[in-house]
């Protein structure tokens, strides 16, 4: 990942603290936001509370098993990628990991690159199965929505966090006009004052169009919202 986009958060939940500190280590070192739990039920919540992007889930937890984290998230319609990381190493078990939802799985021990694998391909299966591919390209921008590195004129630019977010997505909704409520809504939640939307689109520009006054990228639709170019 690179340090200028907006980290990727991976919930870990396992109840070994020294599983939890080796992926603290691992992960962060890669630029990857660390979230942890120790139980199932911490699990559940940090996930409500949109704490996260990817799971990483030990099935032996204290609380209840890591079988029962998988079917809860997905019965409430959450998508986000999970890759079970487990001791149980029999074919069973990974069978009815996966047929509950979960994207991969990784038998203890493991080498955090192989890890590091899981995870990235997590990513594109997950983006492609929505229907998106891992590269947009529109003109001279290029957005890696895997690695999260977005380039233009093939130099890469930096974001923070609320930007990236924004950016992300226009970007999925590339050639669609977006209202101010809509963008609001999804980006900082209800009741959020417009202006704080103008002053982060005026950023983005900044960093990402060859000409403030003459914008290509992220096209103001005047009293409704914004349209970011389609892709090529």
């Amino acid at each position: 990942m690179s340090a200028g986009a907006a980290p990727m958060r991976i919930l870990t939940v396992d109840d070994e603290p020294a599983i939890l500190r080796f992926l603290r280590a691992g992960l962060g070192s890669q630029g990857y936001a660390v979230v942890e739990a120790a139980t199932g039920q911490a699990a559940l919540e940090a996930v409500r509370q949109n704490r996260a992007d990817l799971v990483v889930l030990d099935l032996g937890l204290p609380d209840m098993d890591g079988l029962e984290v998988i079917r809860r998230i997905r019965e409430a319609g959450l998508a986000l990628p999970i890759i079970v990381l487990s001791s149980r190493d029999d074919e069973a078990a990974k069978v009815q990991a996966l047929d509950l939802g979960a994207d991969d799985y990784v038998t203890k021990p493991f080498g955090i690159q192989e890890l590091l694998a899981r995870i990235r391909a997590a990513q594109r299966h997950r983006l492609q199965e929505q229907g998106e591919k891992p590269l947009f390209r529109t003109g001279d921008l290029v957005m890696d929505l895997v690695r999260r590195i977005v380039t233009v004129r093939g130099v890469e630019v930096k974001f923070t966090p609320r930007e990236y977010d924004l950016l992300r997505l226009l970007v999925a909704h590339a050639g669609k006009v977006l209202t101010h409520t809509m963008i609001l809504r999804e980006v900082w939640g209800p009741n959020t004052d417009v202006q704080y939307l103008r002053i982060y689109i005026r950023a983005l520009r900044q960093k990402i169009e060859p000409n403030m006054e003459k914008p290509e990228y992220i096209v103001t639709e005047t009293g409704v919202g914004y349209r970011f170019r389609a892709p090529d």
